[in-house]
Order: C-alpha cells, then sequence, then structure tokens
C-alpha cells in the first residue's frame, strides 16, 4: 500500500500528527506489515492536503512551535475506500537478518551466533508484547485478524529460528573451516 493511502488509513481512525501517525507504524497495528518515515510521511500529508483528502489544523502549545494536526475529509475517505478496494498487490518481505543469513557462511560463526540470539530475543519479545495487547479487547475485527495473523508469523519464526539455527551455525563453522 502507498504511504498516502496508508496515512489516510491512520487518520480514518483518529485525527493524528505527523508524529502520531509515525508512532503507528512503530507501537500501532500497524507496526508488523508497514513502514514509513518522517521523510515520506510528512511529503504525503503534503500531497493529501493539496489534494483535499486531509485538512491540517494548528495547535498551539507553550513555548514550542504549533502542532499540525491532520483530519481526513469526505473526500480522502472516499479515496481511501476506492484505494481499499483494489487488488491487492503480492506481498514482498524484506529481512535483514534473512539477508544476511543468506551469506551465513562468510560470518564468523560466534557473530553469526550472536545475530541470531539477537533475533531470537527480538521476536520473543515482539511474541509477548502482541499476547499481551492492553487494547485487544477493543479490537475491530480486521484489527483482530491482522493482530493475530502477525501473531501466528512471528511465533512461527521464533520456532523455525530455534529448531534450524545449529544447522546454520554449523555449516557457518564448516565454511569457517574450509577457508
Amino acid at each position: 500500500m502507498d504511504i498516502k493511502t496508508t496515512c489516510l488509513a491512520i487518520l480514518s481512525r483518529a485525527d493524528a500528527s505527523g508524529y502520531e501517525i509515525k508512532k503507528a507504524f512503530e507501537d500501532g497495528p500497524f507496526s508488523h506489515i508497514q513502514d514509513a518515515g518522517f521523510g515520506s510521511i510528512y511529503p504525503a500529508l503534503s500531497r493529501l492536503r493539496d489534494d483535499a483528502h486531509v485538512t491540517v489544523t494548528e495547535m498551539p502549545q507553550n513555548g514550542r512551535p504549533g502542532k499540525k494536526v491532520y483530519s481526513i475529509t469526505p473526500a480522502g475517505r472516499m479515496a481511501l475506500i476506492d484505494a481499499l478496494a483494489q487488488p491487492s498487490m503480492p506481498d514482498r518481505y524484506r529481512s535483514d537478518f534473512l539477508f544476511r543469513t543468506l551469506f551465513a557462511n562468510l560470518l564468523n560463526p560466534s557473530d553469526l551466533e550472536t545475530m541470531i540470539e539477537t533475533r531470537l530475543a527480538e521476536l520473543r519479545e515482539a511474541v509477548a508484547r502482541m499476547e499481551n495487547c492492553a487494547t485487544c479487547a477493543d479490537l475491530e475485527p480486521g484489527e483482530k485478524f491482522v493482530s493475530g495473523m502477525g501473531l501466528s508469523v512471528y511465533r512461527a519464526m521464533l520456532d523455525y529460528i530455534e529448531e534450524h539455527k545449529i544447522e546454520l551455525i554449523g555449516a557457518s563453522l564448516m565454511a569457517g573451516a574450509a577457508q
């Protein structure tokens, strides 16, 4: 999904500042399915405003510049619905971890083991966070589906790495011995 549509989706839930939109990518229901930084969020919000899909209100703050809060317009809601109704593109999975493990034979086995253990710790933390979701009772059906699927995927990754890490580290040891 493109960044403009994703911003509209977040704003369809509630008005938000650019910072709050960024937080939705980090901590909210979008955290394991989308990623965006300020460098793409603010230009998208600007284009959405130019297209009359969002409005912006500047909220004064003590001793700081005003906070810009964005709201979706009826035209923006229609644009979101139109975008959501389009056929979905195939999923693309990007992973720095998988890229590095693709070349495990070039890594020092202890570095590889540290990388794997770090990933396992990150996955355990993510699974625990998803399992202990404080607002899970308030989830909409789609949010509940995505949350459950995300949890299943993270558990599967955790299980797979746990079951196969010895093979990967062993292959790295063998490659190191051969060099």
